[in-house]
């Protein structure tokens, strides 16, 4: 399957080395729990996303792990105090072996 749109925020969008910032990471998901019937009265197949990870320069900082239960686009988010300029990568799978990634510089100011 293609990549699916999503998003990595950091907030606040200024902060410094040592700051403790909020990492939201928004993805297009239908996020399907099987139990919900469709317009021609068939069920609809479960399908959502099972696992999200996210990784500092490649190490893992957070590991979630998720049911049907979440909204469909869900929006994870973590805190994370920043050690230094690098990378933040977002990875996720789903329930029927779809995964993705996403990442975004991390960029403190002075």
């Amino acid at each position: 399957m293609s990549e699916r749109k999503s998003l990595i925020k950091f907030k606040p969008k200024k902060f410094s080395v040592g700051d403790i910032i909020r990492v939201d990471f928004m993805i297009m998901h239908p996020m399907e729990t099987g139990m919900r019937k469709g317009k021609l009265g068939k069920i609809i197949p479960a399908e959502y996303i099972n696992e999200v990870n996210f990784f500092f320069d490649g190490k893992p900082i957070s590991k979630i792990t998720t049911w049907e239960s979440i909204s469909t686009n869900p929006l994870f988010s973590i805190n994370f105090k920043v050690p230094k300029k690098g990378l933040i990568s977002v990875e996720y799978s789903d329930n029927l072996g779809d995964s993705g990634s996403k990442s975004k510089k991390l960029k403190p100011k002075g």
